[in-house]
């Protein structure tokens, strides 16, 4: 079949397996690129002897989770093991990027000698974790690091069986603020609906910190964790223009319980040696973040000022940064008074948000977007569905049942 991109209200239908497999090489090639030679200046070289070299990572085929894998195994040699919710290739229809993505890393990482694999299901049920648990005595026999990188829209409680959905909403009023949908680069106006009480607490079920705890309890009670082995959760926090719609938001709550869940972690992991970070990371293109109202119109406007000061970064970099200059180098981990890892940092630069602020006032509701990248973001968006890439020929007959 031919397949072709699909886009509905920021949400995309299809994946390319060519595609995904290129995004992944080129993700593999930069990070291996900077390890081994330094192009990159802003970027120190792996301590390799601190490194992880047994890595789960929960939420591992898209996004900051896939860029852990990768980072993880081209810098430090690390085995890994993926848990996520993927929908497979059928004859005529496309799988979800993310089980390309892992076929592709896959492949690739055990063609270079590691242990690669994948747990794929509803990673908030009991049978995944356990399926998992059996997965890391196989094949790991205790993990360094645990990654936590899902973003769901909705959760079974394993206990209950009741089902929570998580919603991006304001609380206790209405927010209208600009935005502009990928690929259109009219400034429109974007009214959202304050969530109901019950619509929080959902929310902060299914983002929070809850199952992320449940997981570590659990390989805690199978001694699955080595010893000094260290979990972190990815979070976000960003500018105040998006404050209403995502930290004071229902979201937010549900980030701020997550945050609050690394200190308790801590206090269990500390038998071990370990500990428990929430990694508050850059505003970047990913399946989940391009569906939020007012972040498609930030971020366009985040990238063309960050591109200029040349300090922008793609998720691998991020990642990069964060092994390499905050968890594992000889020095004391650096954290905010909240004890978060922050590789925001460049992106809450006074003069980055200052910038982002002037270009904010000048945009018109109806007027096309001024002084922004929504090309870079939209291009972003496309390869991690893997469309966009020049030297690939999408009117190719294709099966999606590629690997």
């Amino acid at each position: 079949m031919i397949i072709t991109k699909k886009v509905m209200r920021n949400v995309s239908l299809t994946a390319h397996p060519a595609g995904c497999k290129r995004y992944v090489q080129q993700q593999i090639a930069w990070v291996k690129n900077q390890a081994q030679n330094g192009v990159d200046a802003r970027y120190p070289k792996p301590t390799a002897e601190m490194l992880p070299r047994r890595v789960l990572v929960i939420g591992g085929s898209t996004g900051y989770g896939l860029s852990s894998r990768i980072v993880a195994a081209y810098t430090g040699g690390a085995d890994t093991i993926n848990v996520s919710f993927e929908r497979e290739p059928a004859e005529k229809k496309t799988a979800t990027p993310g089980w390309y993505n892992t076929m592709a890393f896959e492949q690739q990482a055990q063609k270079d000698g590691m242990k690669a694999s994948s747990v794929f299901g509803d990673a908030f049920s009991t049978a995944i974790k356990e399926e998992t648990a059996r997965k890391i005595k196989e094949e790991l026999g205790q993990v360094d690091l645990v990654i936590y990188s899902l973003a769901s829209p909705l959760r079974n409680d394993p206990v209950t069986g009741e089902t929570y959905r998580s919603v991006l909403k304001p609380i206790g009023k209405p927010f209208t603020a600009l935005s502009v949908d990928l690929g259109d680069d009219v400034v429109k106006q974007a009214t959202i609906d304050p969530a109901t009480d019950e619509q929080v607490q959902d929310t902060i079920k299914v983002m929070g910190g809850e199952d992320w705890m449940l997981w570590i309890d659990f390989l805690l009670a199978q001694n699955l964790l080595a010893t000094g082995a260290m979990t972190v959760a990815y979070s976000y926090i960003g500018p105040r223009i998006t404050y209403p719609v995502y930290r004071e938001g229902t979201i937010g709550k549900a980030k701020e319980h997550l945050e609050n869940s690394a200190s308790a972690l801590t206090n269990k992991l500390e038998a071990i040696g370990g500990k428990a970070f929430v990694s508050v990371n850059k505003a970047l293109v990913t399946r989940a973040s391009a569906v939020i109202p007012v972040v498609p119109l930030y971020m366009a406007l985040l990238y063309q000022v960050m591109k200029e000061k040349h300090i922008h970064e793609h998720c691998t970099q991020q990642i990069y940064r964060l092994f390499h200059s905050r968890l594992y180098t000889k020095d004391e981990i650096p954290t905010d008074q909240e004890g978060r890892l922050r590789v925001d940092d460049w992106e809450m630069l006074e003069e980055v948000q200052k910038e982002v602020e002037r270009r904010w006032a000048l945009q018109k509701e109806g007027q096309p977007l001024l002084q922004g990248d929504l090309d870079g973001v939209m291009e972003e968006y496309e390869h991690i569905h893997g469309f966009g890439f020049p030297d690939i020929d999408y009117q190719a007959d294709i099966d999606p049942r590629i690997v």
